[in-house]
């Protein structure tokens, strides 16, 4: 598969931003946003900014009253946010003021998982970590080492590794969430989805939903489009185990068993097609392959289908015809954490040929065409090339995997092969949550000679470090610039609001003070954060002092539609959306969706289902006073009906106990008929067994430490983790 680089750039002027950016306006949001002019109407002062509780990146207005950080609201100028921040937004605020945070550096003093530490100074913990990196390095190679980062806080930390000479760097935000759908997609259109994504729900008249939870998982700028979507009575057609509170919103839910979510797109796709619903002009132009695709449909009818996923076969023709009815501005949504069963890039590819059959790339209403700012790079050397070539998936064992994979990295971790890795760093993520059975990634972290963790929590995976530096939180520090690649092109800058508490440090002065005792200064010249932005910026016509007073500047839109002259372009082996892929066929896979049934689990067990709620953001922020106190411990849902035969009730106490033995903390039923009597849901993130979340230890039950089987999907090695089943088991005395 090609090396994608699509994103369509704009060069552009700093006046024609600024014109394009209050055109229509008598008077500017921004105006009084100066520092002095705020403090003297009352000792008020406000910094804009963009969030970082989540990767949305949603611009922010911060105030401070009388020195102390006050409310977070968003940003009217933003694109993303449209002057309004989600739950997890506005409880910014007690992200600077968490007590349980990390406050110093710290080095091990005892064995990894006994917690005993000693506080050091930054000049004693980078002085340890250069030199134990510099004894890797001479000893094994620079390849050795790997990086483990989330988010665009890890951007300084990411160049560093690479002059330090490393390829071997990974997020978990592809392996365990978005991979299979960027990769399904890619197969399809040649192209990915983004992040965020080019749903065009603000023009939909038919919204589609397969375990999507808009509403729950709270990713601002679609949830305000999908609540103005309801409002102006677009048609929502929600597939789901669990009547969430986006199919509180449906037309017409449909309460499909868990695993069998590729089955009803492939009977939905043979109703359009033997019924002729496509949009026939759009495939003819466009497609690749069509007619191998629709023989390959032909047993997948919704008779066929009823007996997969208990869905009524009129029911499947019905929603259908809905979708065929609006085209081309039905969305059926990508999702973002599609790593269920193992077959999730087929089945994330079926999403995007059921789109394709509507006509909705590149159409109003569907998929639009996101366009970017160029922001130059800085100038600095080329990177060393490294001896080795990357470890975390050897001979390309998973043929369609374009990013790093963490279960790959963890693997070579544990096995040494095809070369050891002795060193891993780890920035904002928690592995021990975010990968699949715990005990494997402790097993890889007992082989390595050196885990540093980068983190504003003492996290779990930090409890197993030899150095965890505590970074300030993003209200605290300047990060790289965003230039998004969306709707509205824009460059947005995080700044400083208010000061660290106390010796915690921004990411790029850790990154660039670690550089400098490793022998890599030559890799970070600039002399300071705001030098480093400044030039980027002025390289493209603007500056810093413009983008710290106004937070963001906006670029005119560019055509997002084919019909108004966006580029049809895909980045395909036959430039053309592909019905049937040579790509698979060539790899040794189904070039067309093949469904296989899901395995079951022992008898009397439930499904394990996990997601998100719209407070909290994965495990990272249930130590947040402002957000716990909106749900400081989850609940396990279980039908109504099979908690009456259980002797279970709403409010009762169980321990989950999966099929390998492994049990969680203690946890409330939720009594519901919300969902179906096969399977129970958690909401992600609780159970924190981390001594330092003093807040959250052990509030609530942990699906993580549940998920000791995970399915890899064969074509880009992602994580399937809904193959897990528990049993339930009431708390004596609870």
């Amino acid at each position: 598969m090609p090396d994608l680089s699509r994103r369509r750039f704009l060069r552009i002027s700093a006046a024609s931003v600024l014109a394009a950016g209050l055109a229509g306006r008598a008077t500017s949001a921004f105006a009084g946003w100066s520092e002095g002019s705020a403090a003297a109407k009352g000792g008020v002062r406000t910094v804009p900014t963009f969030c970082d509780i989540c990767f949305w990146k949603c611009g922010a207005i911060a105030h401070v009253r009388d020195g102390k950080l006050w409310k977070i609201e968003g940003n009217p100028e933003d694109p993303l946010s449209r002057g309004r921040l989600c739950p997890r937004g506005t409880g910014g605020v007690g992200a600077h003021s968490d007590p349980d945070r990390l406050r110093t550096p710290l080095i091990r003093v005892s064995e990894r998982g006994q917690d005993k530490w000693k506080s050091v100074t930054w000049e004693e913990a980078l002085e340890y970590l250069a030199s134990r990196m510099a004894k890797i390095k001479a000893d094994y190679g620079p390849e050795s080492m790997a990086l483990f980062s989330h988010g665009i806080g890890g951007t300084f930390l990411r160049h560093l590794m690479k002059a330090y000479g490393t390829p071997n760097i990974a997020a978990p935000s592809f392996a365990q969430c978005r991979g299979p759908r960027d990769v399904g997609f890619r197969l399809t259109f040649g192209d990915d989805i983004g992040s965020p994504e080019r749903t065009d729900i603000a023009n939909t008249e038919c919204l589609v939903l397969i375990g999507s939870h808009l509403g729950e998982n709270m990713h601002n700028t679609q949830v305000q489009e999908f609540a103005e979507a309801v409002g102006r009575g677009a048609t929502i057609i929600v597939a789901d185990p669990r009547f969430s509170v986006a199919a509180s919103k449906a037309k017409h839910y449909l309460p499909i068993k868990p695993g069998t979510d590729l089955a009803l797109l492939l009977a939905w796709m043979q109703v359009i097609v033997t019924e002729k619903l496509y949009d026939a002009d759009y495939v003819a132009k466009y497609g690749f392959g069509f007619d191998a695709f629709a023989a390959s449909l032909t047993g997948y009818t919704p008779e066929w289908a009823f007996t997969e996923t208990g869905i009524d076969p009129e029911t499947i023709r019905t929603t259908a015809r809905e979708m065929a009815k609006h085209r081309p501005a039905t969305l059926v949504h990508p999702g973002r954490h599609t790593n269920w069963y193992g077959d999730d890039t087929q089945r994330s590819r079926a999403v995007a040929l059921l789109n394709a059959l509507l006509g909705s790339w590149g159409r109003k209403g569907g998929f639009y065409q996101p366009s970017s700012m160029d922001v130059p790079a800085y100038p600095c050397p080329d990177y060393p090339k490294p001896a080795r070539p990357k470890l975390d998936n050897p001979g390309k064992r998973y043929p369609f995997a374009h990013e790093g994979l963490t279960t790959g990295i963890r693997e070579a971790t544990i096995t040494g092969k095809p070369y050891p890795i002795k060193g891993w760093m780890v920035y904002a993520t928690n592995l021990i949550s975010a990968l699949p059975n715990e005990a494997e990634t402790i097993r890889a972290i007992q082989a390595l000679d050196l885990l540093v963790v980068v983190d504003v929590a003492p996290s779990e995976i930090a409890g197993w470090a030899d150095v965890v530096l505590p970074e300030s939180v993003y209200l605290e520090r300047y990060d790289e610039l965003n230039p998004e690649l969306f709707r509205d092109p824009f460059i947005a800058l995080r700044q400083p609001v208010v000061d660290a508490p106390d010796d915690q440090k921004p990411n790029w002065w850790i990154a660039k003070r670690l550089a400098e005792k490793l022998g890599l200064d030559t890799y970070f010249p600039w002399s300071n954060i705001e030098s480093y932005l400044d030039t980027r910026l002025k390289g493209a016509g603007y500056s810093l002092a413009e983008l710290k007073r106004r937070g963001i500047v906006r670029g005119p839109r560019q055509p997002l539609y084919f019909e108004d002259g966006a580029s049809a372009e895909f980045e395909t082996p036959s430039r053309k959306i592909e019905f049937y892929s040579t790509q698979l066929e060539k790899a040794g896979f189904d070039p067309v969706p093949r469904y296989t049934p899901p395995e079951g689990g022992p008898a009397g067990s439930f499904r394990l289902l996990f997601g998100r709620a719209p407070m909290h953001t994965f495990g990272r922020t249930q130590t947040n006073r402002l957000l716990s106190d909106l749900m400081d411990e989850n609940a396990v849902w279980l039908n109504a009906t099979a908690a009456l035969r259980l002797g279970l009730k709403t409010g009762d106490y169980v321990r989950l106990k999966n099929q390998d033995g492994a049990v969680s903390e203690r946890v409330q039923v939720k009594a519901t008929q919300r969902i179906r009597p096969d399977c129970v849901y958690l909401v992600h993130g609780f159970g924190h067994t981390a001594k330092g979340l003093r807040r959250a230890y052990r509030k609530g039950a942990s699906d993580s430490g549940l998920i000791t089987r995970y399915k890899t999907d064969p074509l880009m090695g992602g994580t399937g983790m809904n193959v897990n089943f528990v049993t339930l088991e009431p708390v004596e005395g609870a």
